[in-house]
């Protein structure tokens, strides 16, 4: 098992959300450089790293801080405000070994086919993000009318080798994860 630690920016702190709300921020450090040293010394081998800043505004200005984290002895997946196959390029220029696409992948789903073509299916991941079970775009802030095994399933026949599934409303609660929710998406998938 590979755990991902995660690092999410929101202007330049390292914070949580509670279920994504951008009103129900926690402030954990104000050195995302350092959190992740931290994470690397408790034996991290992955970072993942979200760019609220992105998610929220498709202000994709935490570049340098993932530049810094990539410096590092750490592999770093990259989401948050790719909108973009630009976007997505200047993220793995920047170091990212690999990135999450969600909002462009609902939005543009051939993106990720030529994401997939031209960085290969190591460097994409797909965000099968849901809350009440249908997949949500732009930060969690709008939800489609898609479950995360329609959407899955569509990736995966867009060449997807990679997933990140989170259940919005148990995120930054403390209270576990979906574990029935994720094997049954696995299973489908």
């Amino acid at each position: 098992m590979i755990i991902y630690p995660a690092i999410d920016l929101r202007g330049g702190k390292v914070v949580r959300l509670r279920e994504g709300d951008p009103n129900r921020q926690t402030v954990f450090s104000n050195d995302p450089v350092a959190t992740a040293q931290q994470w690397i010394a408790d034996g991290a081998q992955w970072i993942h790293m979200v760019n609220l800043d992105g998610a929220f505004a498709a202000a994709n200005n935490n570049g340098a801080i993932l530049e810094s984290v990539a410096k590092l002895p750490v592999k770093v997946q990259f989401a948050g405000g790719l909108r973009s196959l630009e976007d997505i390029g200047q993220a793995l220029d920047r170091g990212a070994a690999r990135v999450v696409l969600g909002t462009i992948a609902v939005q543009q789903p051939e993106i990720v086919r030529q994401a997939i073509e031209r960085w290969g299916a190591e460097a994409i991941s797909v965000a099968l993000d849901a809350r009440d079970g249908k997949v949500t775009t732009h930060g969690w802030q709008q939800k489609t009318d898609m479950t995360p095994v329609e959407f899955g399933l569509q990736m995966v026949a867009l060449g997807a080798r990679h997933a990140l599934y989170t259940d919005v409303n148990r995120d930054g609660n403390l209270g576990g994860s979906n574990i029935d929710g994720t094997i049954a998406l696995g299973r489908e998938t």
